[in-house]
């Protein structure tokens, strides 16, 4: 056995197969598979994929929702050695056709929901030659349940290596979407090496072990499994010995019924996107969240106001805010009472994780100088078919591979790190920096303000000017409003200049802000004003 996913994920099926690896809850009840069912159902399409001709190294498309086919064929893929690739499900026709091409897709698994889009972009695909369906038919891809009807529940697979390839795709937001390329071992040490409150374990059986001696413990990922963050808290939930609950897209009413039923300890989120409308439902309805002990959120702002809002509605839960990327895993914590608002401040979880300057030398702690954030030590190690991207993130320093993570920030003298936001999505005003999150994080505080996404638009004064696309709460707030609440917590250069007002904002599904959207709505705006 090594430090890889489907071979840990077996021995935990030997060591504790009675117990319930995954449950999927929905308005009818739910479903549930032990890790012993779950495991004989990922061989039974692994069996499949292998006799449709998928080999070791090849890329296989999962474009699902949330539920036990998603999980299912994840491991289906790692178990025959082929790499599972995350599609996103709300692509349009043209966004699936260029992420089938570039990830070079040789199979795909897809909900009967998007037969016609997938079908479209599949033609123009010449590698993807072999489609599965769910919950439907298609007379060009075979049933899911057919794909499984016959083949064996056994294994009887090849042996693995922590060496093979697992590929997330993220992005999307500013450019074209980007295969991270992971190493199992190194994807496995960076979420935790098995143990998220300590060192990592030391042998793969010391993970089985450890399960086997945990209380099982019952874990919920909000956001949607084709989300690297849902797939990695799954695997760290498994690595405990415990139960992952999903429900099969986000709807806050059917996440609450969830953690009331299933008894819920602990919650993963993606920001104020999941955050709001969860402290709206609790407000509003009657829930049993009596097992509820912490909600942790990653990849998007928590705003202060938000975050506040949930712990005086849950004042027995933790609430965390965590800090990592595809690229880089689990890295830092939140300070408790710092916010975007006051200045976001994460302390990391490692010594791996620091600051560098412009000439990739680490920032002194206290000394005020801005830098990247980076990390060596158990990385991603490229982006699939990019190697110009690969070049600019990942650099070698003093002998070391270190990730440049994008986000900028600052050393403070007690060695936490103060998080300004991403580089890529500065606004430069007249030469002043602007962070998008910190503006946003203070609209979102305003009682009218349900969401807010900030971007720089051309100016032709300062080169750009601060924008925000602002979804109200109930009636539209008025810009005087939204300007005075601004300037009492913002110098006046970051403060919105132009506002564009819609009836829903456009994210992700896990609740990423889409700032090319937000750019075109904003500049429209500014174009009709």
């Amino acid at each position: 056995m090594e430090f890889n996913h489907a071979d840990l994920f077996e021995g935990l099926a030997d060591a504790i197969g009675d117990r319930v690896a995954v449950v999927v809850s929905g308005p009818g009840g739910a479903e549930r598979l032990t890790y012993a069912e779950l495991d004989a159902h990922a061989n039974r399409l692994a069996h499949h994929l292998q006799a449709a001709g998928v080999e070791a190294g090849r890329h296989v498309g999962i474009q699902l929702y949330n539920g036990v086919e998603y999980i299912a064929t994840v491991l289906a893929a790692l178990k025959i050695r082929a790499v599972p690739v995350n599609v996103n499900y709300r692509y349009v026709e043209a966004e699936l056709e260029y992420l089938y091409r570039d990830a070079d897709l040789v199979a795909l698994v897809y909900d009967a929901e998007f037969e016609t889009r997938a079908t479209a972009a599949a033609s123009r695909a010449p590698a993807l030659r072999h489609r599965v369906v769910v919950g439907g038919t298609s007379p060009d891809a075979i049933s899911y349940a057919g794909a499984l009807e016959g083949r064996p529940a056994t294994r009887g697979f090849g042996a693995r290596s922590g060496d093979d390839v697992y590929i997330i795709y993220t992005g999307g937001t500013t450019g074209m979407p980007k295969g991270v390329m992971w190493r199992n071992e190194d994807l496995f040490m960076a979420f935790g090496g098995g143990n998220p409150y300590g060192d990592p374990r030391g042998t793969p059986g010391e993970v089985i072990e450890f399960a086997k001696g945990c209380e099982p413990l019952v874990m919920m990922a909000a956001a949607p499994l084709m989300h690297g963050a849902a797939q990695m808290a799954t695997f760290i939930a498994w690595w405990m010995g415990g139960t992952m609950v999903y429900t099969r897209g986000f709807d806050a009413a059917e996440v609450l019924r969830a953690i009331e039923r299933e008894k819920v300890v602990t919650i993963n989120i993606t920001g104020d996107a999941m955050a709001r409308p969860l402290a709206d439902e609790i407000a509003s309805g009657s829930y049993d969240l009596g097992s509820l002990r912490a909600i942790s959120s990653t990849g998007a702002i928590l705003s202060g106001a938000v975050r506040d809002r949930l712990r005086e509605l849950l004042p027995e839960a933790m609430i965390l805010d965590n800090f990592g990327s595809s690229e880089s895993g689990y890295t830092a914590s939140g300070v408790e009472g710092s916010s975007p608002e006051s200045g976001l401040r994460y302390r990391p979880n490692n010594a791996r994780l620091r600051v560098l300057d412009d000439s990739l030398r680490p920032v002194e702690p206290g000394s005020g100088v801005i830098g990247q954030v980076a990390k060596t030590g158990h990385i991603a190690f490229g982006y699939w078919r990019d190697p110009k991207k690969t070049a600019e993130t990942f650099v070698e320093v003093d002998g070391a591979r270190w990730l440049l993570t994008g986000d900028i920030a600052t050393v403070e003298a007690d060695g936490t790190i103060t998080i300004f936001g991403r580089g890529s999505q500065c606004v430069n005003t007249g030469g002043e920096k602007v962070f998008p999150e910190e503006v946003e994080a203070v609209l979102k505080g305003h009682p009218g303000v349900f969401d807010a996404v900030v971007t720089g638009i051309p100016d032709e004064r300062f080169g750009s000017r601060v924008a925000a696309v602002v979804q109200p709460y109930g009636a539209t707030p008025a810009v005087e409003d939204l300007d005075a609440h601004c300037r009492g917590l913002l110098s006046g250069y970051k403060v919105p200049r132009t506002y564009a007002f819609v009836a829903e904002m456009e994210r992700s599904p896990a609740g990423k802000a889409d700032y090319r959207w937000a750019r075109k709505v904003a500049e429209e705006a500014a174009a009709g004003s």
